[in-house]
C-alpha cells in the first residue's frame, strides 16, 4: 500500500489544502475538520484504496484506516497537504467552532449528562433492595 499515494489522492478529494483546517488522528480514523464540508466527495473518498468507510460526524470528515494503517497515513497526509500535527483535542476544538446554537447545547448536555450515567445505574442497582426489588 503506498501511503504517499493515499495522501494525495484524499486531498483533491477533500475539496484541496486550502479547504483542510485540521487534521488529526485516532486509533482507527483520520479526523478531518473542513472549511466547507460541501467541497467533499464522500463517496469517492470511500473508494480509494485502504479506505473501510467514510463518515462527517460533529463537525470533522472520519475516515476510517485502520489499526496501524491510519497512522502511516496521516503522516503522509499532513506532509502531502503542508499542515502542521493536531491533537485529537485541537481538532474537537475547532469542528466544535462549526456547530449551530442548537448542536452546540446538546453537546454541553450530553457532555454533562454521559459521565454521570454510570453512577445513576449504580444507585439504582444499590437502592433496589431497599424497595423490596
Amino acid at each position: 500500500m503506498d501511503f504517499d499515494n493515499i495522501a494525495r489522492e484524499l486531498i483533491p478529494l477533500l475539496g484541496g489544502k486550502e479547504n483542510i483546517a485540521s487534521a488529526a488522528h485516532c486509533a482507527t480514523r483520520l479526523r478531518l475538520v473542513l472549511i466547507d464540508d460541501a467541497l467533499s466527495d464522500q463517496q469517492a473518498i470511500g473508494k480509494v484504496e485502504g479506505v473501510k468507510g467514510c463518515f462527517r460526524n460533529s463537525g470533522q470528515m472520519q475516515v476510517i484506516f485502520g489499526t496501524g494503517v491510519v497512522n502511516k497515513v496521516y503522516a503522509a497526509f499532513i506532509q502531502a497537504a503542508g499542515i502542521s500535527e493536531s491533537s485529537k483535542s485541537e481538532a474537537a476544538d475547532i469542528a466544535a467552532r462549526k456547530l449551530n446554537p442548537f448542536q452546540r447545547i446538546a453537546r454541553l448536555l450530553s457532555n454533562i449528562f454521559v459521565p454521570i450515567i454510570p453512577a445513576i445505574v449504580a444507585s439504582g442497582f444499590a437502592d433496589g433492595p431497599a424497595w423490596g426489588w
